[in-house]
């Protein structure tokens, strides 16, 4: 077997590389390459057919080479009469032009080895098509193997050759004399050309008169190849040596036979006994029936009927042939428009091209490619004409593969990329983005389409730029990251930040908003969140687009935003945007919802953080207390202190205000129907009573007294001064619990120092942080809830009797909270159980004294319903609202 396959491979290679030798000689290939041998045409086949190129303008040929090797077995002056007879043919189908006979590219050349002439482009001879594959290289190619004619195709060809055969009888009066599928190629675009006058007879009378053709007697003795194919010869060539253009309807009327029937003629003929053959076909011709032509299309058979009948006058002529209703159909006269496109005008040409794309998908793919293709490329150079014809080769494209696209479509689309009139283009090639970043290749997309979407983004049309910012976000994912983050997002930005139309602002951060997935997570920290503060206009529709991208990024998994960048950066920048007044309450609650997500996030990671740090810290002073065992009784005598004072400051806000139960009941007896002074005032008037605060070691006395104000988490210590140790005491408290009294950083003024009343102008108005007021002040930091503390028993709150005189009632809790509050003031109060801003650090009691005197320490933005605007209308357009609608799900 394998020697078989060796065999036939070296003679292929043997006989093409005769064939290529003998061209090789001939003139023909000093202008033209020869290439690959692909096919084979003309009378009885002799025509090898090879494709080539023309070496100036490397253009696409066919070179038809006839090897005078097939004819050695001839006596010369046969030789002599076939190369005489094909050359004949080749000289005629040059001087005639017309779109239905095959082009002549370059005329017939000869040498001592062959005859050779180039054409237009070739796929094959019909004959080739239909199965007859003589004279073709071995093995045969699949292109030509496994071709198969669809229905249009089959019906526009023959009506191009009813068209062609037209134009010889009426034009050029003439009979072709041999029409039979070898002399019919179809060229590289799929269109049915004429071949093979060697036959051909002219009319012998004058132009004006009734055309009348002179034939020749059939002679037996002559080489087949100086004899037409008999199986397609009109009976009257034989039998009555006459002929006329109806002799050409017959053959035409074959040539249809066998298109149906798989390449068989209807009548095989005896060559040998020519005459008895066709006399024999005539009896045949004279009762054909329906059955015989059963294989031929129903609405088509009676016309083939017609034209194999034996009376040459019943046969239609070729102008009526190309009118009968099988050729109407839309295909074929779709196919006819193309070949004729040439003679419209613009307005003709854009009619046609508005409805191709209802026609396109009814054609096979094949058709679409080799017939429709080239003529709508063909029209790039008409720049009137591209909007009209860019839509239907981008439909084309779709149903292409990547390679045929990257073959036959990008290079024509080449020069159209760059073209920025009429404005049209541009957006036409917007609305096929995707399929042109899936199919173009990368260094192509870099080079050509990427740089039409930056111009769109710098077009001066407004609505070009609004088009390109609603569809970048549909093809973003294909866009690769360099050319998102150097050149696509830098143009975005300035897009929105140079336009005068709020339609592209909010597009860009629309546009922004969708393509945050496909960036990377520092870039959109330190490159859009920034950008975003840039932005100068306030219109809702715009604060709700910046809005969109924090929510988007904060909430992306892939995304994200660190806490630092929560607190120094987007919540600063948020909150204000927040009470624009333009926002309606929708519009408000939406920044409020996010601003508490983010809220929360940033508290419950940074507790976490502290509460880490905590433990470390407690592990590790865990460790420095074994270590200091052996410490002096003085460090002893200070931690047992310590211990007291965080008691006596977890209690003693609770004990002071309530004093005890049955002095709560007196007071409030006594105490009625009297106005109560405000409890900061009474303290302010009394001060002068303070004369001091004992501290106690190693016990803290109960009769010390300490004013305990709670405000944002912080207690506040007053005493009296005392001697060195008791300083050194107080100041290894402070040490060892944390107290920053400069930590503290409360603002206090006229109206606001809890420490100064109108009604007590004497006394000196005091600021946290400078102890020169009073002796001795420290905020201290309360220990963990939970904490083991030291059981101690109550305090002694009599010493406090004496901040009361009788022109000063003590005011109990329960008084106070009997007081009606201030309306405005208790609207930002958060509702019972809500985190204060103090209430983590000292309890209940602190967070009810926080209240009473700090009102506007709750977050206000909490209760979007107090800040109730009306409602504002937006000026944007809906798919800008649409789209707005999709950040926010």
């Amino acid at each position: 077997m394998e020697s078989m396959l060796n065999k036939l491979k070296s003679t292929v290679t043997k006989v093409t590389a005769d064939v290529t030798s003998a061209v090789m000689g001939n003139p023909v290939t000093r202008e033209f390459d020869v290439g690959r041998h692909i096919a084979s045409g003309g009378n009885g086949l002799a025509w090898k057919i090879f494709n080539g190129t023309k070496k100036s303008t490397k253009q696409e040929v066919a070179v038809f080479v006839f090897d005078k090797k097939l004819i050695d077995k001839y006596q010369k002056f046969e030789k002599d009469q076939i190369i005489d007879s094909l050359k004949r043919g080749v000289q005629q189908l040059t001087r005639l032009r017309h779109p239905r006979l095959l082009t002549v590219q370059h005329p017939l050349e000869e040498s001592r080895d062959c005859l050779a002439f180039c054409t237009e482009p070739v796929f094959a001879s019909l004959a080739n098509v239909l199965g007859n594959w003589e004279n073709l290289p071995s093995p045969v190619s699949p292109d030509i193997k496994d071709y198969n004619l669809y229905d249009v195709e089959t019906k526009y060809g023959l009506l191009q050759v009813s068209e062609g055969l037209s134009f010889l009888h009426s034009s050029v009066k003439m009979v072709h004399g041999n029409i039979t599928p070898e002399n019919i190629i179809l060229n590289k675009s799929g269109a049915w050309k004429i071949m093979g006058f060697d036959f051909c007879v002219s009319s012998s009378n004058p132009s004006e008169q009734e055309p009348k053709f002179p034939c020749k007697e059939w002679d037996p003795n002559l080489p087949s190849l100086c004899l037409p194919n008999p199986e397609y010869l009109a009976p009257e060539y034989i039998l009555s040596v006459s002929c006329e253009t109806a002799s050409d309807m017959y053959s035409l009327g074959t040539v249809m036979y066998a298109v149906f029937n798989k390449g068989k003629p209807i009548f095989e003929v005896n060559k040998q006994d020519i005459y008895k053959s066709f006399s024999r076909q005539l009896d045949q011709l004279s009762r054909l029936g329906s059955s015989s032509l059963s294989n031929i299309p129903e609405e088509v058979r009676e016309h083939v009927k017609l034209l194999l009948n034996v009376t040459p006058t019943v046969r239609p002529d070729a102008d009526q042939m190309t009118k009968i209703p099988f050729f109407d159909d839309v295909g074929a006269v779709t196919l006819q428009y193309f070949d004729t496109l040439f003679q419209r005008d613009n307005l003709q040409k854009s009619q046609f091209f508005k409805g191709l794309p209802k026609v396109l998908p009814k054609l096979p793919k094949r058709v679409i490619v080799q017939r429709i293709l080239p003529c709508l490329t063909s029209e790039f150079v008409n720049p009137d004409m591209v909007p009209f014809v860019l839509p239907n080769v981008l439909l084309i494209a779709e149903e292409c593969t990547k390679e045929e696209y990257v073959k036959l479509i990008l290079p024509e689309l080449g020069p159209v990329f760059k073209q920025q009139e009429p404005i049209q283009i541009l957006l036409i090639f917007l609305q096929k983005m995707d399929l042109l970043l899936t199919k173009t290749p990368p260094d192509e997309i870099k080079n050509s389409v990427l740089p039409m979407v930056y111009r769109a983004l710098e077009a001066p049309s407004i609505q070009i730029q609004e088009l390109c910012l609603n569809i970048i976000p549909t093809f973003a994912n294909l866009i690769d990251y360099p050319s998102m983050k150097n050149a696509l997002i830098p143009r975005i930005k300035n897009a929105c930040l140079q336009t005068s139309s709020l339609a592209v602002r909010v597009n860009s951060l629309v546009c922004l908003g969708k393509i945050l997935e496909y960036l990377d997570k520092w870039f959109v920290l330190d490159d859009i969140l920034p950008f975003l503060q840039q932005i100068p206009s306030k219109e809702p529709a715009v604060l709700m687009g910046i809005l969109g991208i924090y929510k988007c990024t904060f909430t992306h998994k892939k995304l994200g935003i660190t806490k630092e960048q929560l607190a120094g950066k987007v919540l600063p920048h948020l909150i204000p945007l927040s009470i624009e007044n333009n926002l309606n309450l929708n519009q408000f609650n939406s920044f409020i919802s996010v601003i508490k997500e983010m809220l929360n996030r940033l508290e419950s990671e940074h507790k976490t953080k502290l509460e880490q740090l905590q433990i470390m810290q407690e592990q590790q002073k865990s460790l420095d207390i074994g270590n200091q065992m052996n410490a002096s009784e003085e460090t002893k005598v200070t931690n047992v202190g310590s211990q007291h004072i965080d008691k006596v400051f977890n209690n003693i806000g609770a004990d002071f205000l309530t004093g005890g139960e049955s002095e709560n009941k007196e007071d409030g007896l006594q105490n009625k129907h009297k106005r109560t002074k405000d409890l900061t005032d009474t303290l302010m008037d009394n001060m002068s009573s303070l004369t001091s605060l004992s501290v106690s070691t190693p016990k803290i006395s109960a009769s010390s007294t300490f004013t305990s104000v709670p405000s944002m988490g912080v207690g506040m210590m007053f005493s009296t001064p005392i001697d060195n140790t008791k300083r050194n005491l107080t100041n290894g408290l402070n040490a060892n619990m944390g107290f920053q009294t400069s930590g503290f950083n409360m603002p206090v003024n006229t109206n606001q120092n809890l420490f100064s009343s109108p009604s007590t102008p004497g006394v000196t108005k005091m600021t946290l942080g400078t102890p020169s007021t009073l002796p001795n002040f420290s905020a201290v930091s309360v220990p963990p809830a939970g904490a083991k503390q030291t059981q101690q028993r109550p305090t002694d709150m009599s010493a406090l009797n004496n901040l009361f005189g009788p022109q000063k009632p003590k005011v109990s809790m329960n008084q106070l909270s009997q007081q009606k509050p201030n309306q405005w003031l208790n609207q930002f109060v958060p509702p019972q159980g809500s985190p204060g801003m103090g209430s983590s650090v000292m309890g209940t009691p602190m967070n009810m004294m926080g209240q009473s005197a700090f009102g506007m320490q709750a977050n206000p933005f909490f209760s979007p319903q107090n800040f109730a605007q009306p409602p504002t209308t937006m000026t944007n357009s809906s798919s800008a609202s649409n789209d707005l609608k999709d950040l926010f799900g």
